[in-house]
């Protein structure tokens, strides 16, 4: 497994919580965490965009996917409303997190709390070339359900 080396700043008001971390050897996400001051209470259908209180500079060719964690999604209805969703290598701002209660209780997030998780991949870059017809497959046009249930 190759290792990348990604700058990281942590806001002012965040340096009490710890940096992006993998929870286990195996694991391809790290974890964000919550950086809020006050806790944040979804309700059901509600969604609020939660400070992670890092910045990170990627290298050019690379991308974060943030993603939502599949406790809080199986236990709380919580996920993302922009899953996943995408920093780019030239964005410098905070990561933050567009989280989503989709379950049927209020749910809240605390400080420190690990609200999604991020995974760092490779980026190619696409050159479009314009045909006429495209290269025909043994698929061809279909489309959802094609294979049945």
């Amino acid at each position: 497994m190759s290792v990348l080396r990604v700058l990281i700043t942590q806001e002012p008001d965040a340096t009490d919580l710890p940096l992006p971390s993998y929870q286990t050897d195996g694991s391809a996400g790290v974890d964000l965490y919550a950086a809020v001051r006050e806790p944040v209470t979804l309700q059901p259908g509600e969604r609020a965009l939660i400070p992670t209180g890092i910045r990170i500079a990627l290298p050019p060719g690379y991308e974060a996917q943030v993603r939502p964690r599949s406790g809080l999604a199986a236990r709380h209805g919580i996920g993302m409303v922009n899953a996943p969703g995408t920093i780019d290598s030239d964005y410098r701002g905070e990561v933050q997190v567009i989280l989503v209660n989709l379950g049927q209780e209020p749910f809240t997030i605390r400080r420190g709390e690990r609200i999604a998780q991020m995974v760092v991949a490779p980026v190619v870059r696409v050159e479009w070339e314009r045909v006429d017809e495209l290269p025909p497959t043994s698929r061809g046009d279909g489309g959802f359900g094609h294979t049945g249930r």
